[in-house]
């Protein structure tokens, strides 16, 4: 029982550190079509959700068909699921455009104590002194690789403050009915499947509103790309590589993690993404933002440390 505790906790480690790589060059890869197609932040949503639930229906139709059954009475979960996936990306594409990028990250990354506090209250997952001390690594780690450290970078409204904080809770919510599909036993990537089809769908409905209310023909952003091969091209392989692989590899540690765990490690993304900028753009890191990303690594291998060390104790009372 102690190996296999170890074992679990290690794979699972393994997994969620793997998802934050990939996750990592995300922000890359938006920041470029940001910058050079001007891309709504909903379309962008709506297209790399769509391109996700493509490149999974393609895969299972290929290489593992018995994926796309699903009991009956979990198509409700499925649903709020991928509404809680829509709502989170739209929370963030918000929070960015109210907040700056600095800022909402920080706003965004307040999701592990959030993890942690539901988590306690829903799952009755146990905490340790290592695992507080990580959470709080993590948010001060975050702080100062973001650049939010500077008080130029809080000039919030209140609006940006909500925006930014309800980002961290979606994605806190998100990691717990993750964590509700694999202890229902429903597949990791039949989950990613549907939910990336209900959010989808969801965020097709909320460009439609968005456009409405702007007084805008409803369709009138979704094909902003137009001939644009290239930006198309871009678009799908942030879809069908780093979202897929990130999202169906995160939700796949949840079956080996618990969630406030997973969410720790995926507090790496600000750092890894800053050394993504540093190879692929030449974006020098500033000497907090390396202090700051030496936080976040030392709280990520606290956890792992203390999470290893507990494990025979784990053993003992089960």
């Amino acid at each position: 029982m102690q190996k296999t505790s170890a074992q679990n906790f290690s794979r699972g480690y393994f997994i969620a550190l793997t998802a934050t790589m990939l996750w990592s060059t995300t922000g890359i890869i938006i920041s470029y079509l940001s910058r050079n197609y001007q891309l709504p932040s909903l379309v962008l949503a709506f297209w790399r959700d769509l391109f996700v639930s493509f490149g999974m229906l393609v895969g299972l139709l290929l290489f593992s068909r018995a994926r796309f059954q699903l009991r009956q009475t979990h198509w409700p979960f499925m649903i709020l699921y991928g509404l809680t996936l829509a709502v989170f990306n739209s929370m963030w594409t918000f929070s960015v455009q109210y907040n700056g990028a600095a800022v909402a990250t920080v706003l965004a990354f307040s999701s592990p104590a959030m993890t942690a506090i539901l988590s306690r209250l829903i799952f009755k997952e146990q905490f340790s002194g290592v695992k507080i001390l990580s959470i709080v690594l993590s948010l001060f780690g975050t702080i100062l690789v973001s650049g939010a450290i500077d008080p130029a970078a809080w000039k919030l409204n209140p609006a940006g403050i909500i925006f930014g904080l309800l980002t961290g809770l979606f994605f806190a919510i998100y990691n717990l009915e993750g964590k509700y599909a694999s202890d229902k036993s429903i597949d990791s990537w039949t989950a990613m499947l549907y939910s990336f089809s209900a959010a989808a769908i969801f965020l097709f409905l909320f460009n439609i509103g968005a456009n409405s209310f702007a007084g805008k023909f409803a369709l009138a952003d979704l094909m902003w790309l137009g001939s644009s091969v290239g930006g198309w091209g871009i678009l799908f392989f942030l879809g069908v590589a780093p979202t897929l692989g990130g999202f169906g590899l995160y939700t796949l540690s949840l079956r080996y993690l618990p969630p406030t765990a997973a969410n720790l490690i995926a507090t790496l993304e600000p750092a890894l993404t800053a050394i993504w900028a540093f190879f692929l753009f030449r974006e020098l890191l500033t000497g907090i933002q390396l202090v700051g990303s030496l936080i976040l690594f030392a709280g990520v291998v606290l956890l792992r440390v203390g999470e290893k060390s507990r494990a025979p104790l784990l053993a003992e009372q089960s």
